[in-house]
């Protein structure tokens, strides 16, 4: 049922919507960095868009999978780091029963949205590697996917130098660490912003904006469950 899933016209058609998505900001032969990477969905995008990616991801069973779907492909490089403002070791609060909420950040783990409904039941010691470490190692990516439950601002603050396009992942509750993080970003150079709400691939608007257009846009929706990403263009 599932590999029959897999293809189905619904599916198909909602995959080709996310490339096209995508393809926006990602030409073949860049050079990506998916931050996050989990079990390597956005990765996959990646490459069938032509890209060359360094998938980054600290959790045990996510790099199993990780190795097992891309070890073969000279187009990955997996590395089992988390990334932050700093290179050194944290500790990761594992959720077992959905890897995708694993976190870094105690305040998003604590007062997020998956708080009541879920527990993280053991901790991962990993070794933080930063955005500037992995450009020194690997080069300079055109597109970086950051997607890190709540250390967003602790991910950017190890970035000292623009990238091209670069996207995190925002929730109502914690709208302020987005703004910090765009503010960090504006210290290091000159921005346009985007969103994309979650799951639609399309952007909010049809030309990227100024800051203060895209907060009062998503200060103005009433859903309580907002959440997205916001993309970031240096220009």
């Amino acid at each position: 049922k599932i590999a029959i899933a897999k293809y189905s016209p619904k599916n198909i058609r909602y995959q080709k919507k996310i490339l096209r998505f995508y393809s926006q900001l990602v030409q073949p032969g860049d050079l990506c960095f998916d931050i996050g990477a989990n079990v390597g969905d956005i990765t996959h995008v990646l490459l069938k868009l032509g890209a060359t990616v360094v998938a980054v991801e600290p959790q045990e069973v996510c790099l199993r999978s990780l190795y097992k779907r891309y070890r073969k492909n000279k187009r990955v490089t997996i590395v089992g780091k988390a990334v932050g403002e700093k290179e050194g070791y944290g500790e990761l609060a594992v959720c077992e029963s959905a890897n995708t909420i694993s976190t870094l950040s105690d305040k998003w783990r604590n007062a997020g949205r998956f708080s009541r409904d879920y527990k993280w039941t053991k901790t991962q010691t990993v070794p933080i590697t930063t955005l500037d470490s992995l450009i020194s190692l690997y080069g300079q990516p055109t597109f970086c996917k950051i997607d890190v439950e709540g250390f967003e601002p602790f991910v950017l603050k190890g970035l000292s130098k623009p990238i091209h396009f670069i996207s995190f992942e925002f929730t109502r509750e914690f709208f302020d660490d987005a703004k910090e993080c765009i503010n960090y970003l504006l210290s290091i150079g000159e921005i346009k912003v985007n969103c994309s709400l979650r799951a639609s691939w399309e952007f909010l608007f049809p030309w990227w904006v100024e800051p203060d257009e895209l907060y009062n846009k998503l200060e103005s929706t009433k859903d309580e469950l907002l959440q997205g990403d916001i993309y970031i263009k240096f220009v």
